[in-house]
C-alpha cells in the first residue's frame, strides 16, 4: 500500500507497517498536532485518504498500535476502503506525557479527540472506541460530537457512570506496585507500564480526567451504536445493560476477556459488520 501523507503542517514520522492476521504488509504514518492546550497527539492513519474517514481510540495502559493495528483491526476496517484515524491518546503512545496534574482537567482526552476531528475539518465519519477510548467516545457525544456511527467495545454501563472499584485498583496498583492490595494487579499494571513506557504521573492524571456520563445522557445518545464485549468481559460492567439504556444500540458478545478480546477475529470482524451495514 502506498505511503500515506501527512496533512499540510504536520509533523510526519514514517514507521514500518506489520504484517498481521494475513493482511498485507502496510505502510504507515505518525502524523502530529497540537492540541486546544498545546499538547502535542500523535495520530495514525491508515488506508484510503479519500475513504470514509473512522476514528478509533484505543485502552487504558495501551496504544493505537498495540489495540488496532498489531491486532490487525486497523487493516481489516482499512481493508474495508475506510480510512482509519487512529490517535494516541494523551499520555499514551507517541503522545506527549505531561506531568502537571494542570494537564489533566475533566474530559481532556475528550477534547483532545475534538481538536483532532477540527484539525482534520471531519463532518462526517464513524467513532470506535475500546474500554477507555470507549469511555472517551461517549463523553465526545455528550460534549456534542456526531459520529454517524459508534462502536462501545470493552465497556459497560459502570464503567461510563462512575470511576469506581476498578478506577481505584489501577491507581493502587499504578503508586505502589507489587505493594498494592492487589500484588498481582500491581505486577500486570507495572509491567504494562514498562512495555508501553508509560510514566506514573502521567497514568495517574487520566484516572483524574474521569467525568461521569448519567443514565440520561447516556439514554440520549441516538446514532447507531454497537456495544461488544469479550463472553469473559464485565470488567466496565455490561454491554447488554448499556446497549438497553441505549436509543439505537444492540450489544453483541465476541470470544475473550477484556485484555484478550482485541486479539480475536471475531472482534475486527462483528465492528466492520457492524460499519458496513446499511441503515
Amino acid at each position: 500500500m502506498a505511503r500515506l501523507l501527512a496533512s499540510a503542517g504536520d509533523e510526519s514520522e514514517t514507521l514500518d507497517g506489520v504484517e498481521r492476521q494475513g493482511q498485507a504488509e502496510a505502510m504507515t504514518d505518525l502524523h502530529r498536532f497540537q492540541s486546544f492546550d498545546g499538547v502535542s497527539i500523535g495520530y495514525r492513519t491508515l488506508g484510503d485518504p479519500a475513504g470514509w474517514p473512522t476514528v478509533m481510540l484505543h485502552g487504558f495502559l495501551a496504544s493505537a498500535e498495540s489495540n488496532w493495528f498489531l491486532p490487525g483491526i486497523a487493516a481489516v476496517v482499512a481493508a474495508t476502503g475506510r480510512r482509519v484515524i487512529a490517535p494516541d491518546l494523551r499520555g499514551h503512545g507517541r503522545s506527549d506525557a505531561p506531568s502537571d496534574p494542570a494537564a489533566w482537567p475533566p474530559d481532556v482526552l475528550a477534547r483532545d479527540q475534538e481538536a483532532l476531528v477540527a484539525h482534520l475539518h471531519l463532518s462526517d465519519y464513524d467513532l470506535v472506541g475500546y474500554s477507555l477510548g470507549a469511555r472517551t467516545a461517549v463523553r465526545m457525544l455528550t460534549r456534542g460530537a456526531r459520529p454517524s456511527k459508534l462502536v462501545l467495545a470493552g465497556m459497560g454501563e459502570r464503567g461510563l457512570m462512575e470511576a469506581g472499584a476498578r478506577a481505584a485498583m489501577f491507581e493502587d496498583a499504578i503508586r505502589h506496585g507489587e505493594a498494592a492490595r492487589d500484588p498481582r494487579a500491581g505486577r500486570r499494571v507495572q509491567a504494562m507500564m514498562a512495555a508501553g513506557g508509560l510514566k506514573p504521573e502521567a497514568m495517574l492524571g487520566v484516572l483524574a480526567s474521569f467525568a461521569a456520563t448519567s443514565a440520561e445522557a447516556i439514554a440520549a445518545i441516538d446514532v447507531p451504536t454497537l456495544v461488544v464485549a469479550g463472553q469473559r468481559d464485565d470488567d466496565n460492567g455490561s454491554v447488554e445493560a448499556l446497549a438497553a439504556m441505549m436509543a439505537d444500540a444492540r450489544a453483541v458478545r465476541v470470544p475473550g476477556d477484556h485484555l484478550s478480546a482485541v486479539m480475536e477475529p471475531a472482534l475486527a470482524e462483528t465492528i466492520v459488520g457492524f460499519l458496513k451495514a446499511t441503515q
